[in-house]
């Protein structure tokens, strides 16, 4: 199982400890009686689905012996103006860098990672409509 600790610090400023024992800062705007320290939580989760889909596509990227040099993934998350103000739609944009990238293997690792293996993406369905492109960038 999966754990977190969120400790209060000061003003609206917190510290979360992830059970594999790494710690991030989260905090709000100052207009809202935060100090700007840290990401947002729901900036938090915008780099989580991010983070999970990259890694997947890393991953089978390089078991179909891809020659990347580097990927990007910009998510945008647009949120309902009414509280709880959750993301009505998150869209993904990955950006395959490398040499001699086959188009069908970005394709496929891309379809791989939203359709089946991101936990964090298949937590969110249901929430929020989730929507992805991708560009590749031979080098």
């Amino acid at each position: 199982m999966k754990n977190a600790k969120v400790t209060y610090i000061q003003g609206l400023q917190f510290v979360g400890v992830a059970s594999s024992g790494h710690a991030i800062v989260m905090d709000s705007d100052p207009g809202v009686g935060g100090n700007n320290t840290g990401p947002k939580p729901m900036e938090l989760l915008l780099m989580g689905i991010g983070g999970c889909s990259g890694t997947d596509i890393i991953s089978i990227l390089r078991k179909k012996q891809q020659d990347f040099t580097g990927l990007e993934i910009n998510v945008k998350g647009e949120a309902a103006e009414d509280y709880p103000k959750k993301f009505t739609n998150i869209n993904l944009e990955f950006i395959v860098k490398g040499r001699n990238i086959s188009e069908d293997a970005v394709k496929r690792s891309i379809d791989l990672s939203m359709n089946k293996y991101c936990s964090v993406k298949a937590t969110l369905e249901g929430s929020s409509k989730i929507s992805f492109s991708y560009k590749i960038i031979q080098e």
